[in-house]
This record gives C-alpha cells, sequence and structure tokens, in this order.
C-alpha cells in the first residue's frame, strides 16, 4: 500500500463533477450579491470529501459484490487488485465519514450562525448525502445494482448540490434556481452513464442492473443525447426567463463538448469509452463556469 494507492482510490478526475454543483450555487449567489468566500470554501471541502467517500466506498462495494473483477474493462481499482485490503478500505471509509461531518459541521455554523432549526434540516441533507455515497454499492441491497444511480445523481449532484448550496449563501431559493440545478443533475447523469456503459458487460454478469444494462449499449446512447440535450435546455430556458445580455448564452460555447462526447458515445464500443468519462467531469465544469462568466458579466 503506498500514497499512490490511495491517490488512485480516490479517483481525483471525479472532482470536477463534485466542484461543478458548488460552483453552480456559487455563481447564483454572486448574481444575487450574497457570495461568500468562508461559505464557498467550506462547501467546496465539504463537498470533496463527500465524492472522495463515494469513491471509496464505491470500490468497496463493488468488490464485495463481484462488479469489480478481472472481465472489468476500466481502470482497476484499489480492492479489487489488492493494493488496499477491505479491512483499510472500511477505515477510509469511516475517516472520510468523519472528514464530511466536521467539515458539513462547521459550514452551517459558518453559514446559519446558532439558528438550529436551519442546522438541523441542512445537518439531515448531509447525513443523507452521506449516507447516500455509501449505499450505491455496499450493503445487502445496494441501491446503484437496482439502476437507482441516476435518480440519486439527479437529486444530490443536481437539486441539493446546487439549490442546497446557493441556500447557504441566500437563506432563499425560488424555483428557477431549479434550472441550472438539472442542467448540473443532467449532466451529472451522464458521466454515471458513460461509465455504465464502459463496464456493461461486468456489471450484466454481476447482477448490476445499470440502465445501460437494462436498455442495452444503443438505446443508452440515446439516454445520453436525451441528457445532454435536457441540461443545455434547461440552462436555455432559466437564461431567457432571467435574459439581460447577451452574454449570459456564454455557456453554449460548452455545446460542441458535449457533442463530441455524445458522438463518441454513441459510435465507439463500450470498452473505448473510458477516456469519456474525465472529458463528460470536465466539460461539465467548463459549462459551470462559462454559465457563471456570463452571469456576472
Amino acid at each position: 500500500m503506498t500514497v499512490r494507492s490511495w491517490v488512485g482510490a480516490f479517483r481525483l478526475r471525479t472532482l470536477p463533477l463534485a466542484l461543478s454543483c458548488i460552483g453552480m450555487g456559487g455563481f447564483l449567489a454572486a448574481n444575487a450579491n450574497a457570495f461568500r468566500w468562508d461559505i464557498f470554501l467550506l462547501c467546496v471541502s465539504t463537498t470533496i470529501f463527500l465524492q472522495i467517500l463515494s469513491n471509496l466506498a464505491n470500490d468497496y462495494g463493488d468488490t464485495v459484490n463481484g462488479a469489480d473483477s478481472a472481465q472489468r474493462t476500466g481502470p482497476k481499482r484499489a480492492v479489487q487488485s489488492g493494493v488496499i485490503s477491505l479491512t483499510q478500505m472500511r477505515a477510509a471509509v469511516t475517516i472520510f465519514v468523519l472528514l464530511c461531518l466536521l467539515s458539513g459541521i462547521a459550514l452551517l455554523f459558518v453559514s446559519f450562525g446558532f439558528d438550529w432549526n436551519a442546522i438541523l434540516f441542512f445537518f439531515g441533507l448531509g447525513v443523507l448525502s452521506i449516507i447516500a455515497a455509501i449505499a450505491y454499492t455496499v450493503g445487502k441491497r445496494p441501491y446503484g445494482y437496482a439502476g437507482l444511480g441516476d435518480i440519486s445523481v439527479l437529486i444530490f449532484f443536481g437539486l441539493v448540490g446546487v439549490l442546497g448550496s446557493y441556500y447557504l449563501f441566500t437563506k432563499q431559493v425560488s424555483w428557477r434556481e431549479a434550472l441550472p440545478a438539472l442542467s448540473c443533475g443532467f449532466f451529472s447523469i451522464g458521466v454515471l452513464n458513460v461509465n455504465n456503459m464502459r463496464d456493461i458487460e461486468s456489471d450484466r454478469a454481476a447482477g448490476k442492473f445499470s440502465i445501460p444494462v437494462r436498455i442495452g449499449k444503443e438505446r443508452a446512447a440515446q439516454y445520453h443525447w436525451f441528457l445532454i440535450v435536457g441540461g443545455l435546455l434547461a440552462a436555455v430556458v432559466y437564461t431567457l426567463l432571467n435574459y439581460q445580455t447577451p452574454l449570459q448564452f456564454l455557456f453554449l460555447l460548452s455545446a460542441p463538448m458535449f457533442v463530441r462526447i455524445g458522438i463518441a458515445v454513441s459510435r465507439k464500443p463500450s470498452r473505448e469509452l473510458d477516456p469519456y468519462l474525465k472529458q463528460m467531469a470536465l466539460s461539465t465544469l467548463v459549462f459551470v463556469v462559462f454559465f457563471g462568466l456570463g452571469l456576472l458579466l
């Protein structure tokens, strides 16, 4: 076991996706003149800890349940390959649960002071996020194996991530902010969909009934186009409802990146899709940055 093994298990390439929803909430808050760096940085640290927790729990759970096997086409996982033991991974999961809680509690007190109603509500959301991160692949009935991962991603990487962080800044939220939250959610599901398309054969063999396993690669590629178009359309509708200058459509510069990935997902065999996981996550972050710049310029 080495530092490199743990860095690999953290799967740092997934962090741009985790930061996208926080970035979107921060940009929306800045547009409402409510941005604060202390809240933003604590949001970032909490989200990073939660994403790494999810990755470690996924590594552990997929190995225990057989989804990470010799037939898997993606990068080797730490527990599956033996560089980190099950006991060590359980300990790491526990550590990151504690880090999530400590960072999250600090965030709530910085944002709300001693408003206990708000603190308890958001603490509950935080605990649900931790449970969702672990229960995706861990336990007797992990919901990821039932094909419910897409719904969880939409909720936590979209609605909760964006609207929750926005509320931490502004102490208010309206239905309009749900539109860019849906954009982040749809693009985040796109990352999961590419992952599940890549692993479609090993997941099927392990009894992991992801969306691609249920509907097949061809329809999963069509589903990916729905996610891309849906994400961009939600941002367009939000911009039209809040239109002031043409610069607000700056986010459309990211559209070719998503289109390129969509074409690749449609044409390439599953075993060649791994590079597009990182590209989809980075494209989502680029979209958020352009969206935010369009709001603020």
